[in-house]
């Protein structure tokens, strides 16, 4: 990490305090924001590097805020959309080559920003109560086939979790829980490809602590939002995260 200097880590710590932040308001949208603001001023495998442990950590302060038998309490309620997701995204990972990533970034994101705008736009999309099983069955599937092939399940989680009205401190530690657990395969995984190592571990843990401020700052704006405005925060950030999806689409 020697190649990276001074200023690019000061811009990278920028990034890491606004990543937490927009994460700590709606809980998801860092590895996004990391991946883009990092990749500005390092490069590609260093920015994924540096992106890791900061990812691990606030996810799992977010599982955990409301105490840990809240957060088991969350992962029972929601654990067969939980379980058929990760399970998928082990089985697709293994299909890697049939689609491309460029095909499947627009595959995510177009459907993305059109839901979420017609929700913005005031249409209201609902799981009724007896469909709920069915649901955690399709959703689940749709988002661990896409993340297995792409690295990419927020959008689908979150569009998922918006339909079911989902209270906002239980939407939190679902994500939590669900991109926690995502965090963990992905750490193991980068071990083993070696993006993680001896020499880029300790520059990665240093991001924690601005990712973690990010987040503290962004809980104290998030608690102040009613369920409304949390659901329109939500939906603007998805569009944001959608569009960015596109935009990888085209021009990857």
């Amino acid at each position: 990490m020697d190649e990276v200097g001074a200023l690019q880590w000061g811009i990278a710590v920028g990034v890491a305090l606004l990543a937490g932040f927009v994460k700590g308001v709606v809980g998801f949208a860092m590895p996004m924001i990391m991946i883009s603001g990092l990749g500005s001023v390092m490069r590609p495998e260093l920015a994924l590097a540096a992106l890791v442990m900061p990812t691990l950590a606030t996810n799992a302060f977010q599982a955990l805020r409301g105490g840990w038998r809240d957060a088991l309490a969350s992962a029972r309620r929601n654990a067969r959309f939980i379980l058929i997701m990760l399970a998928t995204i082990a089985g697709s990972a293994q299909l890697i080559n049939v689609l491309s990533t460029r095909a499947l970034f627009l595959i995510i994101g177009v459907p993305v920003v059109v839901f979420a705008l017609i929700q913005l736009f005031g249409v209201r999309f609902s799981v009724p109560a007896g469909r709920r099983g069915v649901a955690e069955v399709v959703v689940g599937v749709v988002a661990g086939f896409i993340g297995g092939l792409s690295g990419v399940w927020g959008p689908p989680t979150v569009l998922y979790l918006t339909a079911l009205d989902t209270l906002k401190a239980e939407q939190m530690r679902v994500q939590g829980i669900v991109y926690g657990l995502g965090a963990v395969m992905l750490t193991v995984a980068h071990i083993k490809s070696g993006v993680v190592n001896s020499g880029t571990a300790l520059p990665s843990a240093a991001l924690v602590v601005p990712a973690v401020l990010g987040v503290l700052v962004g809980f104290r704006l998030s608690d102040r939002l009613d369920q409304a405005l949390f659901r329109k925060a939500t939906l603007v950030v998805l569009v944001v995260a959608g569009l960015n999806l596109v935009r990888r689409g085209l021009l990857s």
